[in-house]
C-alpha cells in the first residue's frame, strides 16, 4: 500500500524490486498451461526466423497473408476498439458512469496493440524492413499500409500516455501524475482520431482486392463496415474482459466499482445493440444494392448467413432483450457470440473468402495456431501482472 510521504529514489527502486517478485503461487494450472504454450511458441518463433515462413506456415504466393495477419492483427485491433470508445465517452462526452472501467479498458487496448500489432513482425518476409514507414526509407504516401503503420505507432504512444498516470500513482510520484494527467484529454482526442482512421484503414486494405474477395464480403464500404463493427466488438470485449476480471481480481476492486459494474454492463449492452442495428442495416443495403441474391443458395451464402444471422443478428437481439429485461446472463452470452462473430467476419475477409475462386488453398498449420495462442497468453499474463500491482481496478490509497 502506498503511503502519503514522498519517496526518495532509493526507496522507489526498492519498491520496484519488491513488486517484481511473484505474488501468489507460481505453479497453478493456468500458469503451467501458459508456460507450456509460451515456451513452445518461442521455439516455433525461433524456427520461423531461422528457416523462414515456409518452415512453420502454409503461406504461399496465392495466400501471402494468413492466420497471423487475419487473427492477430485484423481481429485483435477490432477487439481493442473499446479503449477509444470508453475514453471518448468519459473525457470528451463526460459520461462519468463509465469512469471505473477506463483504466482496465485502456490497459487492455494498449496491450492488444503491443502484442497483436507487434505480431505483424512474425508475418513479414523481411521483418527488418518494418521500420521503413517510420524512418523514411521510400515513403509510400499513397499506401493504406503507410497510414495504418503510422497510426498503430502513434496510437500506442497515445494509449501509453493515457495510462501513464496509473504508473505514476503506483510509484507514488504525485508531481509526475499531476503533470501526466493534464495531458490526458489531448492524448484521448488524438487517440480517438487515430483509432477511427486506422480501424477503417484496415478495411481499406481490401478495397484493392475486389477480384479476389468474395462478392458477399467485398464492398466499397468496407472501411465504414470495419469502423462500425469495431464499436460493438470493443464493447463486447469490455463486457467479456470485465466479467472475468470481476471474478479473478475481486479483491483488487473498489466496492463502489463492483456495485456499479452491472449498471455499466447494461448501458454498454444498449450501445452494442444500437451499433449492431446500424451495422446490420448497412450490410442489408449493401447486399440488396449489390444484387447478391444468387449467392444465397450456395455454400458461401450459407456461411455468410452464419456470420450475419447467427453471430450478429441474434447477439443483437440478445443485447436488446437483456437490456430491457435487465438480464445479465443474456448480455454476457451476447458478448461472447459477438466476439465469435467479429472473429468470423475478419477471418472471412482476410483469409477464408479471400481468393475464393482460386484452386490454391490455405489452412493454417498447428504451429501458426500455437504462436497465435502464445501471443494471447502473453498478453493475459502481462495484464494480470499489471493489475495485481498497479491501481488499475481501484485507486491507490494515500
Amino acid at each position: 500500500m502506498l503511503g502519503a510521504q514522498t519517496w526518495s529514489a532509493p526507496s522507489r527502486w526498492q519498491f520496484i524490486k519488491q513488486e517484481l517478485k511473484p505474488k501468489g503461487p507460481l505453479w497453478t494450472p493456468f500458469n503451467m498451461l501458459a508456460a507450456f504454450v509460451i515456451v513452445g511458441g518461442l521455439i516455433i518463433t525461433a524456427i520461423r526466423f531461422a528457416k523462414g515462413l515456409g518452415a512453420v506456415t502454409n503461406l504461399n504466393q496465392t495466400y501471402p497473408w494468413g492466420l497471423w495477419i487475419g487473427f492477430d492483427v485484423i481481429t485483435g485491433v477490432a477487439f481493442a476498439g473499446g479503449a477509444y470508445l470508453v475514453t471518448l465517452s468519459v473525457y470528451v462526452l463526460h459520461a462519468e458512469k463509465f469512469h471505473p472501467i477506463v483504466r482496465p479498458t485502456v490497459l487492455n487496448g494498449f496491450l492488444s496493440y503491443v502484442f497483436y500489432a507487434g505480431a505483424l513482425v512474425l508475418d513479414l518476409g523481411r521483418p527488418w524492413h518494418i521500420a521503413n514507414p517510420i524512418i523514411g526509407n521510400k515513403f509510400g504516401y499513397n499506401s493504406v499500409l503507410f497510414l495504418v503503420s503510422w497510426h498503430f505507432l502513434l496510437y500506442m504512444l497515445a494509449e501509453l500516455l493515457e495510462f501513464s498516470p496509473v504508473v505514476a500513482e503506483w510509484l507514488n510520484a504525485e508531481k509526475a501524475k499531476r503533470w501526466l494527467s493534464r495531458l490526458t484529454l489531448g492524448a484521448v482526442i488524438f487517440g480517438v482520431t487515430l483509432s477511427t482512421l486506422h480501424q477503417s484503414g484496415l478495411g481499406a486494405l481490401y478495397l484493392f482486392a475486389k477480384p479476389k474477395l468474395h462478392p458477399l464480403w467485398y464492398s466499397e464500404f468496407l472501411p465504414v463496415l470495419f469502423l462500425a463493427s469495431s464499436v460493438f466488438a470493443g464493447i463486447a470485449m469490455i463486457i467479456f474482459e470485465g466479467t472475468i476480471s470481476h471474478r479473478v481480481f475481486r479483491d483488487r476492486i473498489d466496492p463502489q466499482h463492483h456495485a456499479s459494474f452491472e449498471d455499466i454492463v447494461f448501458s454498454l449492452s444498449k450501445g452494442a445493440a444500437v451499433s449492431m442495428y446500424v451495422y446490420l442495416f448497412m450490410k442489408f443495403l449493401i447486399f440488396v444494392h449489390g444484387q447478391h441474391w444468387n449467392y444465397v443458395a450456395t455454400k458461401w451464402g450459407a456461411w455468410f448467413l452464419v456470420e450475419v444471422v447467427v453471430f450478429t443478428l441474434i447477439p443483437c437481439a440478445l443485447f436488446t432483450h437483456g437490456y430491457r429485461q435487465q438480464r445479465l446472463d443474456l448480455v454476457r452470452i451476447a458478448a461472447g457470440m459477438t466476439l465469435v462473430g467479429i472473429l468470423l467476419n475478419r477471418l472471412n475477409v482476410s483469409v477464408i473468402a479471400f481468393n475464393w475462386n482460386s484452386p490454391a488453398t490455405y489452412y493454417p498449420t498447428v504451429w501458426e495456431v500455437w504462436v497465435s495462442l502464445m501471443v494471447v497468453f502473453m498478453e493475459i499474463l502481462v495484464f494480470r501482472w499489471v493489475v495485481n500491482r498497479m491501481p488499475v481496478l481501484s485507486s491507490a490509497t494515500h
